[in-house]
Parts: structure tokens; sequence; C-alpha cells
């Protein structure tokens, strides 16, 4: 285990080992921690060495760290409303030694914000899959905040990748399939327009409980489906398609 002078690691806290270019994250041992979503984003965004990359809802800054380790883009920007999260994503920042990530406290639906930022080739985003209904009452709670549509909506999402793009940009969003059909209308009201998507099932047996969708600011109408992704295999083994992505030997 790599040692991390002069950072401060806090006793709730853990850092974890991304497998990945030597890079480490800070978590909560308790909080909300990223999943199989996180990494099949990273691999899902087609990121080239010259873009600017901004994620939105970025959380502990997992996305920024994955597409940093495939990709080195120019630059990475996470953006978090919680302001706790992205005291520790700074810190992660630190611990892996990087100067072209950072990360800035913010809500997506403050427009005079996102306005202020510089324009970016790529978005980013894994946003809260599940609509705020009566369930949820405590805006404060971290978990809802991340689960659930508390701080903002799917059309906020949208509405804050369209300003935050360049002309002919992408946005590459990880959801539920439930919201597909939400997800190509009001991007297309906003004019992203729905460019690729793919299915991830749990295994070939199963109906998908993933789906990535890529959208282009001001596109042409074209849309590609992309060969479905399995996780695991009929035996419970993970898929080789999973092990790819993951990076290990298959």
């Amino acid at each position: 285990m790599k040692e991390f002078r002069d950072i401060k690691i806090n006793e709730d806290e853990s850092v974890d080992d991304l497998q990945l270019k030597d890079l480490f994250l800070i978590q909560k041992l308790d909080g909300f921690k990223f999943g199989v979503d996180a990494v099949l984003l990273a691999d899902f965004a087609n990121v080239k060495s010259k873009h600017r990359v901004i994620d939105m809802c970025t959380g502990t800054g997992i996305i920024p760290f994955l597409v940093y380790g495939k990709y080195s883009p120019k630059s990475i920007l996470g953006l978090e409303i919680q302001e706790d999260m992205v005291e520790m994503a700074n810190r992660s920042v630190k611990i892996n030694s990087v100067d072209n990530i950072s990360f800035i406290n913010g809500d997506l639906k403050d427009l005079k914000l996102l306005k202020s930022i510089e324009k970016a080739d790529v978005v980013t985003v894994n946003p809260p899959y599940k609509l705020n209904n009566a369930g949820i009452v405590n805006p404060r709670d971290k978990m809802a905040i991340a689960r659930h549509e508390v701080m903002c909506n799917l059309e906020d999402v949208i509405i804050a990748a369209r300003i935050l793009l360049k002309d002919n940009g992408r946005v590459f969003m990880v959801h539920r399939p439930e919201r597909l059909a939400d997800i190509i209308t009001l991007m297309r009201k906003h004019k992203i327009e729905p460019k690729r998507i793919r299915m991830v099932h749990p295994n070939k047996c199963k109906a998908p409980n993933i789906v990535l969708v890529e959208g282009q600011r001001d596109g042409g109408a074209f849309l590609k489906w992309d060969e479905p992704l399995f996780v695991y295999n009929e035996d419970g083994t993970y898929s080789d398609q999973i092990n790819k992505i993951y990076g290990r030997e298959v």
C-alpha cells in the first residue's frame, strides 16, 4: 500500500486502490461507494487526449480518476453539490499528485455558475436514478442525494449538459433502462441528439438493469445501438466483456 504523507485521512474514510495507473480514491467507510456503473461509464465515454472533460454529480470523483487513468485528457473538472464530497475528492487529487483534475462545489441548476465554466468537449454524468417520491423526505441525507432526484432531476442534468458542452460536444450518461424514454425525450427537447445506446444485463438470461447513452449537442439524427454487455456468465463468473473493461487478463 502506498504511503500518503501530509494528506489527512479521517478515521471514517478508506483509501481504495483503483487498480488503474497506480491511482487511489478516498471514500467514506459507511458512505456511498462507487460501483460498476462508474466503471462502465468511464469505458463508454469516447474521450481523447485533447479533450476538456466535465463530470457532473461527481461525488467522490471516481469518474474523473477513471477517465484520467484511461485517456489522459487535457483537463477534467468535477462538479458536485455536496461540499464534503468535494473536499474529499480534492484530497484524492493530492494523493495522486495529478495537476489536470480539479473539483468544485456547485449546483448544476445554478445557470450562472455553469455559464462561467469553460465549455467542455465531453460531459459525463452518473446522475441520481430514482424519482423523488414520498418515501424520500430528508434532502440532507447523503445517500438519498446520491440515489434519488432530491437535489436535481433528469431534465436539470440535461439542461446543464447542454450549457457546459461546446458545439457538437458529447454527453455520456449511465442510467436505468426504465428511464430511457425520458432520457431520449428530454435530450431532444434540449437539442442534444441521442447518438449511441448500450444495454447492460446482469447475464444473458436477465433483462438489462443499466443503460449507457451518448448524446451530441446539436447533432444530426442518427442512433446506433452497441452490442449488449453481460456482466456475469451463467456460472456466476465475470464475463470476458467485463474483465476486459476492468483490465483483467481474459
